[in-house]
């Protein structure tokens, strides 16, 4: 891999972790929309742009072709659905956090994100892991088990957050499609429920005789954010090592805890500092032992 790789490799992926950093501020904008309206329109205009994208970059075939693999193989084809329902799950509850007041808590939530992530890959994958790695896993539960006590309220938020992305990664890794014509055949699926309760809604805040509204734009733009920063990563992460990839990923939930503070004026308690400082901790000692691990094997040979 040359450094011009690495270069816009990391560009791509910092991007893509910039892009959901400032999340926040976008579905801010939508704050007036019910979290399941938002989240019907961001799987609807999801789907319609990234079907444009797979129709421009000509991968129509690739489309057809992994489309006919999931129906031929039913395992696989219930997994990327359980794949779809979990995403949801993690859009709705994002949303929802971002426009109840709980953005300290959606960064929590994608800090203890890789170190569910590690716990899923012992239990389910089997997966081998340092002690080092181990006890990371343990700092954090310390951390939440902290802030629970000491705040008075169960962070949910933070858990589900974390719970249903690790849970979606591990169906992505056992389905194994690609991000492009994953996500399309993702959102293709639950589609029809999303233009369902569209159309049952009582008050739909999409109106088409104000067409180009601000809210109607926003609501069609959902599409165009939760699809380019996939895109982004996508094309990052395959130029760069994954010990990068992890690093970097810290972007996008250093950048929420910053704008639930500092921009939100959120609540930021002792118990908050504690529970994060276990959180970073953990995470550093992570991603020590993970650089280390692989100095050790070289070593031996």
């Amino acid at each position: 891999m040359n450094t011009k790789q690495d270069k816009s490799g990391m560009i791509y992926t910092a991007g893509a972790y910039i892009l959901w950093g400032f999340l926040p501020i976008y579905w801010k904008l939508l704050d007036d929309v019910s979290p399941g309206e938002t989240l019907a329109h961001r799987i609807l205009w999801s789907f319609i742009f990234m079907f444009l994208i797979v129709l421009f970059m000509r991968r129509w075939p690739d489309f057809i072709h992994e489309w006919k693999q999931l129906l031929h193989n039913k395992k696989k084809l219930f997994g990327i659905s359980l794949a779809t329902i979990v995403i949801s799950i993690n859009w709705l509850t994002f949303i929802w956090a971002v426009n109840s007041n709980h953005v300290v808590q959606a960064s929590l939530g994608y800090y203890i994100n890789p170190l569910i992530s590690i716990l899923l890959g012992i239990i389910v994958l089997k997966e081998s892991f340092s002690s080092r790695q181990v006890l990371s896993i343990i700092l954090a539960a310390i951390g939440v088990i902290y802030l629970t006590f000491s705040y008075g309220v169960f962070p949910w938020v933070s858990l589900l957050l974390a719970v249903s992305f690790g849970l979606y990664g591990l169906l992505k890794k056992k389905v194994d499609i690609g991000p492009m014509i994953g996500l399309t055949i993702e959102t293709m699926l639950i589609v029809p429920i999303a233009v369902l309760h569209l159309v049952l809604l009582p008050n739909n805040t999409f109106q088409f005789v104000s067409f180009f509204s601000t809210t109607n734009l926003l609501l069609m733009g959902a599409g165009i954010m939760t699809a380019v920063p996939l895109l982004l990563f996508a094309n990052g992460a395959k130029r760069i090592s994954l010990a990068m990839v992890g690093f970097l990923q810290y972007i996008a939930p250093t950048l929420m805890l910053f704008l639930g503070v500092f921009l939100y004026n959120e609540t930021f308690t002792s118990a908050h500092l504690i529970a994060f400082l276990f959180i970073w901790i953990a995470l550093i000692n992570f991603m020590l032992a993970s650089y280390q691990r692989p100095i050790r094997r070289n070593a031996k040979i």
